[in-house]
């Protein structure tokens, strides 16, 4: 007999372990250059990405890396630098910086391999000449918390940086590039990944001010200024045509790898998309409705990254918070069970990947005294699961393909 909450762990993982880099990234890895090779990253798979670079080539490799807190894996040759995601902080700014010398007076025998994951925008900060970057700080926070996408966040970060949006290529000179993607974004865009640092922006200039102001987000001073301001032309060597970009791991092959464990196991897999997006109480009553339209048993597969529109001052994310908007619509129906996580092992800013929904969520949260409308309204959807003691905590997982849902109907 099948044991819902086992069966539903057991697809994250074997998800997980097909965004693992150590098995994802050495095919793709290229033929060492004449000259020098310098490995720089950022993003929370970035110490494993460059674990697994080691591990492949044999000559002499020198680099550095900049990961979350807590998301290093053991390396020999290539640095790895620790900080904060989703506010940047003073190691992350410090080590950005480190990179942009570190690729400075490049020849064209000499290859950059950039390692971008998901994280990557916050990680590796540097501000525009003229934005403070407490400024800067600010801004990041407000966004995170406004309810606008992952596109639109990374369009105003290009925007105000001296590293994304291809700036970091620009000081690159006359190297060539070869960038590795893991995609944690929905269409997996590798201009979107960490902002692009190694790709040209091809945003109007004017697309960011127009975001802020749809969200409604107030704008510091200094960012107001470089805003108004014309932007200034690149005045680098860099020949973008010579470099490569190639997305390593990407939603759809965990989606892809959860179905085959799914099939194994004699439950028929059904993927609804590994691109969702939208507000996640939203999307979790709208995918109740769905599921209960489904005869058993069967298990309904989704990726993509929704948004939570923060008014309360709760915990959780966007995982836990469309879990508690499928309870809620759900009402208790039999034989329809639900697990949502973070690939990255956090969802939102907590310590859990996500959560589990059983057809007695509700039940128990009564017998609890856990109101799940107060709980959503509040934005403490971490709270609530909590309370049933039905988080689910991977610690750091060193990936990063974005959100991965499983409704199973037994």
């Amino acid at each position: 007999m099948l044991n819902e909450r086992t069966f539903l762990n057991e697809l994250f993982q074997a998800a997980l372990a097909a965004a693992d880099p150590a098995i994802c990234l050495p095919k793709f890895l290229p033929v060492p250059p004449k000259g020098r090779m310098i490995v720089v990253g950022a993003g929370k798979a970035a110490a494993a990405m460059a674990a697994a670079v080691e591990a492949h080539y044999q000559q002499p490799v020198e680099g550095l890396v900049i990961t979350r807190y807590g998301y290093v894996r053991p390396t020999k040759q290539i640095e790895v630098v620790e900080a904060a995601h989703p506010v940047p902080d003073q190691a992350g700014l410090d080590a950005a910086q480190r990179i942009l010398h570190m690729v400075e007076g490049l020849s064209a025998q000499d290859m950059v391999l950039f390692l971008a994951s998901g994280g990557g925008s916050a990680l590796m900060s540097v501000p525009a000449p003229g934005i403070a970057f407490a400024d800067k700080q600010a801004l990041h926070k407000a966004l995170v918390l406004s309810g606008a996408n992952i596109s639109e966040i990374n369009t105003v970060r290009k925007r105000l940086s001296a590293v994304k949006g291809g700036r970091l290529a620009a000081a690159c000179g006359r190297a060539r590039i070869h960038t590795l993607v893991i995609s944690d974004v929905p269409g997996d865009d590798p201009a979107v990944v960490a902002s692009g640092p190694t790709i040209r922006d091809t945003n109007p200039p004017e697309r960011a001010a127009e975001i802020l102001a749809k969200y409604n987000i107030a704008v510091p001073a200094s960012v107001r200024a470089h805003l108004a301001a014309r932007e200034p032309a690149q005045d680098s060597e860099h020949d973008f045509a010579r470099d490569t970009v190639q997305v390593v791991s990407r939603a759809a092959d965990a989606l892809k790898a959860a179905a085959t464990f799914a099939r194994k196991n004699g439950v028929e897999p059904e993927i609804w998309g590994d691109a969702l997006e939208g507000e996640a109480r939203e999307v979790g009553a709208a995918m109740a409705g769905r599921a209960q339209g489904v005869a058993g048993p069967r298990v309904l597969l989704s990726g993509g990254e929704l948004t939570v529109t923060v008014k309360a001052k709760g915990r959780g994310g966007p995982n836990t918070e469309f879990l508690l908007g499928l309870a809620l619509a759900l009402k208790g129906a039999a034989n329809i069970h639900a697990l949502s996580c973070d690939t990255d092992g956090i969802d939102g800013s907590e310590d859990n990947a996500g959560a589990i929904v059983t057809p007695d969520t509700l039940a128990r949260a009564k017998a609890a005294n856990l109101n799940a409308l107060q709980y959503l309204a509040g934005n403490d959807a971490y709270g609530f699961f909590q309370g049933l003691g039905d988080l689910v905590v991977t610690g750091p997982t060193c990936t990063n393909v974005n959100d991965f849902r499983a409704v199973l109907v037994s």
